[in-house]
């Protein structure tokens, strides 16, 4: 009896803890963060960790019981863990508030700054077996989609300043927004997007408006300087951004990694997701500056989603994309590939049985957020 309590004792002390803070939101992020935190318990079952969370406010709900957006306790949390599992921020209801004030842009843009998230990776994956939920033809996508966006996350147009809104003498109104790019900030983004098409096809399109921006140009010579040095094995191919929004929707698989500024990146990810046939089935990583206590990427995992109020408390939510943002947060955050595989292989094998949220069902049968999440974690080895 002992010597079977030693053991488990012995075991609990071998087993890895991860220490994250979880910053569910508003909308349907409380709802869709549960599931992804039953997964994760349930997994480090399976794999001999345990994990270690505590749960704050941002976003809406952070205006309402603490005055602001991204309340001090909850960057103070932020600032004690290894990574960030962030669900969702914003809605109607303060849709009113001045624009710097609102969840989105008093949130998730300051939290990129504290914790120099400058590189978000938003994997564009759509499954064969979803592939008749894409807008394009099915010829195009009937094997699925596999591309990757890079896009720098902290500089560029979001950030730059002047930023304001003045009125002039004769009544007018006058917005200012000023795009801004520095080199260090081109090639750290760059050294990401070819660490990330090495362990790919190795083929990396840089995105850019280098025909009519300052920025861009900068950007096209930094990215050809920095891949000769980093890796002369990738292939570099430079597009327009309009005409990349073109060719997204033409061929998406001529891609391979797409290696962005901020704002195009912001909406080249979203027509990618669109075009893979639901947000509610795409993650997202934004990683760092800084090391963890593991001394792995800091980084803040989110769904490429937002808040859904409509069908917030209602059950409804598709929870795939939290639940494939946690296996980011294993993968790049805690050194964890096999968990992480092991989430994203749960997820494929429960699309693969038939079973559909609302967003994906496309008016067929469906089910909702528990039934979704109880499919996953069934499904987890």
């Amino acid at each position: 009896m002992l010597q079977v309590a030693y053991e488990t004792l012995s075991m609990l002390l071998l087993m890895k803890t991860l220490r994250f803070t979880t910053l569910p939101g508003d909308g349907i992020g409380p709802e869709v963060m549960d599931v992804a935190i039953k997964v994760l318990q349930k997994l480090g079952n399976l794999h001999d960790f345990s994990i270690e969370y505590s749960n704050h406010d941002v976003g809406g709900i952070g205006i309402d019981n603490h005055g602001k957006a991204l309340p001090d306790p909850t960057l103070d949390a932020c600032r004690q863990v290894d990574a960030i599992l962030f669900g969702s921020v914003g809605g109607p209801k303060w849709e009113n508030l001045p624009p710097k004030e609102q969840p989105e842009r008093a949130a998730l843009l300051p939290i990129r700054k504290a914790f120099e998230l400058f590189a978000n990776l938003r994997p564009g994956n759509l499954y064969p077996e979803l592939s008749d939920l894409s807008p394009l033809r099915a010829d195009t996508v009937a094997n699925g989609i596999d591309t990757l966006c890079v896009r720098e996350l902290t500089g560029g147009i979001y950030f730059g300043q002047p930023k304001e809104t003045k009125t002039l003498e004769n009544g007018e109104k006058l917005a200012i927004d000023t795009m801004v790019y520095r080199t260090g900030e081109i090639e750290r983004i760059t050294e990401i997007a070819v660490k990330a098409a090495s362990l790919r096809d190795g083929r990396i399109c840089s995105v850019d408006k280098a025909n009519v921006l300052e920025t861009s140009v900068l950007w096209r010579d930094v990215v050809i300087d920095c891949v000769q040095k980093l890796n002369p094995d990738i292939e570099l191919t430079h597009m327009y951004v309009d005409n990349a929004a073109m060719q997204l929707v033409r061929d998406p698989n001529q891609f391979d990694v797409l290696l962005t500024e901020n704002m195009f990146g912001d909406i080249l990810s979203d027509e990618l997701a669109v075009i893979g046939g639901s947000l509610g089935m795409l993650a997202s990583a934004s990683l760092g500056t800084q090391k963890n206590a593991l001394d792995l990427p800091f980084g803040l995992y989110e769904p490429a989603g937002g808040t859904a109020p409509d069908i917030a408390g209602k059950g409804l939510a598709n929870p795939c994309a939290q639940v494939l943002s946690a296996a980011l947060m294993l993968r790049y955050s805690f050194g964890l590939e096999d968990a992480a595989t092991s989430i994203e292989n749960a997820v494929k094998e429960t699309i693969r049985s038939g079973l559909r949220t609302g967003d994906i069902a496309q008016g067929k049968e469906s089910v909702g957020t528990e039934q979704m999440g109880n499919a996953i974690l069934d499904r987890l080895q």
